[in-house]
């Protein structure tokens, strides 16, 4: 098992409203559809309000090479990176007092829209005072499905060491692959949806004696992770990897496949931990956009009340890929429940094409 016992977040500079990132689009696929209206409807359809970026909307305007986007990265993951670490290790809201950076065991990256040998982790552990034998864990390539997959893989590792803490950094600057020249449906929507952001969460096994330092009334704790790959299914979402950069792959068919695939799969992990999908009391589900959290409702037969802490996150910050979970997750966290909640599922989709399902439990704490 794993207890989640603090959240952090690094406020990124650039705050953009949905309105202007309507004109924005406007302006840079003018020409380029016959029905060009009718597709910035996603920008208001969205239920996406406002976003954060790493750069000032008009350095997207100009063009930029792979090298110097892949740069800007990592100089900005580094950064926005160890303030979210920051940020989880001493927040007052979830933790009675700080965490000690020398109690950290590992730490969890996930990312997938940059690159950089050593991983962001070596950077950020070369900012802040970790020692130098926290395993350093970083995990490339699962976009969306990055967040919760690091959350599963930290459960397992506290699983083998029940007296551990362990780190979950994700950092994602999906702004930073925008390619400007893309002029596909597949890059006006993404330009809709995707946003940046940076947070991290604090886990630690069930001997861990740091489980006295929370804050809350009521802890969540993971208890169980399933995987999926849907065979042969490549090019359902991803990255064409071409000389000027990432380009988004991105299938209309995602919500289709929710309906089909997602939810037989959610079905039968619940049935393996012995739950009956009326016990789940919240879907804390990355919203990777307003048509894939209504696929969730249908299939899942879910009321709209169990994934409103999704809803929000989305209406805040947009789709930050692996990020988002992690936000879901605080934010329900935060609510500070009178009695003891329901048992939650967490999940996220990803290339492959893949899914990462969570259950968590509510424990009171000590």
């Amino acid at each position: 098992m794993g207890y989640i016992l603090s959240f952090g977040a690094s406020e990124l500079p650039y705050q953009v409203s949905q309105e202007a990132g309507t004109e924005f689009a406007e302006t840079l696929f003018k020409g380029s559809f016959k029905d060009l209206p009718r597709l910035l409807r996603a920008f208001r359809n969205g239920e996406i309000e406002k976003r954060n970026f790493a750069e000032p909307l008009d350095w997207y305007k100009d063009d930029h090479s792979f090298g110097e986007k892949n740069r800007r990265y990592i100089e900005h993951a580094a950064a926005f990176g160890a303030e979210a670490v920051q940020a989880a290790m001493t927040n007052p809201a979830y933790l009675s007092e700080p965490f000690d950076f020398q109690a950290i065991d590992a730490l969890f990256f996930v990312s997938t829209t940059g690159l950089s040998t050593p991983s962001i982790d070596a950077k950020i552990m070369n900012r802040l005072p970790f020692k130098e034998t926290t395993k350093r864990i970083p995990i490339w390539g699962l976009g969306c499905a990055g967040g919760a997959a690091g959350l599963s893989r930290a459960m397992d590792y506290c699983k083998a060491y029940p007296e551990a803490n362990v780190l979950v950094l994700a950092v994602e600057l999906c702004s930073l692959t925008f390619q400007k020249g893309d002029l596909t449906k597949s890059n006006l929507i993404g330009t809709s949806l995707f946003a940046d952001g940076a947070a991290c969460m604090v886990i630690a096994g069930e001997k861990s004696s740091a489980l006295k330092k929370s804050a809350l009334p009521y802890v969540p704790v993971i208890t169980a992770s399933r995987s999926v790959l849907m065979k042969n299914s490549e090019d359902v979402m991803g990255w064409d990897i071409e000389d000027d950069g990432l380009h988004v792959i991105f299938s209309r068919d995602i919500p289709s496949i929710i309906k089909e695939w997602l939810g037989p799969n959610v079905r039968e992990f619940l049935q393996e931990q012995n739950i009956d999908c009326e016990e789940i009391g919240m879907f804390l589900a990355h919203p990777g956009g307003k048509k894939v959290l209504d696929a969730y409702i249908e299939t899942l037969d879910l009321e709209h009340e169990a994934i409103a802490h999704s809803r929000e996150i989305l209406k805040s910050y947009g789709n930050m890929s692996s990020v988002t979970v992690l936000y879901v997750i605080g934010r329900a966290m935060s609510e500070r429940f009178s009695s003891r909640p329901a048992k939650s599922l967490s999940g996220a989709l990803g290339p492959g094409f893949s899914a990462e399902l969570l259950l968590l439990d509510w424990e009171e704490t000590i």
